[in-house]
């Protein structure tokens, strides 16, 4: 079964996916990745995905819903995927929805909670230790969060209202968190 991950920036689902993933064996599909492994492929949609990214534009809705269903036809029917960063609202949701039904794919989604203020000081922590500027500004980081707030979590609590949706306590260390997560999953 395939997974999509959730979380505020800060809860440490990049890091919790990358630990899965390395245990049991999926394939994590992240968008950003993905587009940018489209770009290069020097495919009719590479090249389309590269005329906005080469330009600075968002890239449209239907492209990435496109770039979603090629990655995962392009996977082995057997190869479990992890999604992370899609769907981010409710356009996306449909559509990915859709596209799973269309290929024959099941998904559980799991968010790793966290409260806004513990995420925004691990954010500004791991700005100052890895000199990551985009991330130390803390109006920056709130702004993302509104984002996720009005876009994503009305998603999440769709899933949650469709009983298809896991939640792991973001607090602790990444041991903790990642103990808690295989434990809600079943993956002992």
């Amino acid at each position: 079964m395939d997974l999509v991950f959730f979380g505020i920036q800060g809860s440490g689902k990049g890091t919790q996916a990358k630990k899965l993933a390395a245990e049991f064996g999926y394939d994590i599909f992240e968008a950003g990745g993905e587009l940018r492994k489209i770009k290069s492929s020097g495919t009719p949609l590479g090249e389309e995905v590269a005329s906005f990214i080469d330009e600075g534009k968002l890239v449209p809705f239907e492209i990435i819903m496109r770039v979603v269903k090629e990655a995962i036809l392009a996977r082995d029917v057997d190869q479990k995927i992890l999604f992370d960063g899609i769907p981010r609202d409710g356009d996306q949701m449909n559509a990915f929805n859709d596209i799973m039904e269309e290929v024959g794919r099941d998904f559980k989604c799991i968010e790793i909670k966290l409260d806004k203020e513990e995420a925004v000081q691990r954010i500004l922590g791991r700005a100052e230790e890895e000199g990551r500027a985009d991330d130390a500004d803390e109006s920056i980081i709130l702004r993302r969060m509104g984002t996720f707030v009005d876009k994503t979590m009305p998603v999440i609590q769709q899933y949650k209202d469709q009983d298809n949706l896991i939640e792991v306590e973001g607090q602790g260390t990444i041991e903790d968190i990642y103990a808690r997560l295989k434990g809600a999953l079943d993956l002992e």
